[in-house]
């Protein structure tokens, strides 16, 4: 992802865990290692849209909405698989089959976060860093096939707001967004509905 996707993507997991969430532009620079003006850079165009406040207390998200959209048109998925790969398995048992590290993120995400899922899919999703992808391809070398494993570019922050193996849905919420799938929607759906997105 690019730094801006990641800097957003912070402020929003920080008003997912506190709705009235203020945050410094030098808090973010440090937090994330980047300079505030890159932060500057990042929440300009949401300030200008009037969806971020800039206060000299902190960054107020005035429309969570907008900026989640905003941050999902933004992203490119294809630009971050780094592999892809066909399993003659069950996602649920190409899931099981995934070295520990790897982080999940669209359909897995979700079920693995709530065990259920509000539509059947067939292509498991995860994010992992350079060391994990050559475990993943020694397991998984390529197949002809339609593709149903993609791994994607992790970055460290990602880690840092992962819990379990699971990226935050802020992520899991931009990628389903992503994707071609028609069963996305379902699961885009039902997240709107676990973070009361207004």
């Amino acid at each position: 992802m690019k730094k801006k996707e990641i800097i957003l993507r912070e402020i929003l997991n920080e008003v997912i865990k506190k709705r009235d969430a203020k945050i410094t532009q030098m808090e973010l620079a440090q937090r994330l290692g980047v300079s505030t003006s890159t932060v500057n850079n990042a929440v300009g165009p949401l300030v200008q849209l009037g969806a971020i406040d800039a206060r000299r207390t902190g960054l107020v998200v005035i429309d969570f909405r907008k900026v989640l959209l905003y941050l999902a048109s933004n992203r490119s998925l294809q630009r971050d698989i780094i592999y892809q790969t066909y399993i003659p398995l069950k996602v649920t048992e190409i899931e099981k089959s995934m070295p520990e590290g790897v982080i999940y993120t669209m359909f897995s995400a979700y079920r693995l976060k709530y065990e259920e899922v509000p539509a059947d899919y067939s292509e498991v999703y995860i994010y992992a860093d350079e060391e994990l992808l050559q475990e993943i391809k020694r397991r998984f070398p390529e197949e002809k096939g339609p593709s149903n494993l993609f791994v994607l570019k992790s970055d460290p922050a990602l880690y840092d707001l992962s819990k379990e193996g699971i990226a935050p849905l802020v992520q899991v919420y931009i990628d389903l967004w992503n994707t071609r799938q028609w069963y996305a929607k379902e699961f885009l759906t039902a997240i709107e509905r676990k973070i009361n997105i207004e």
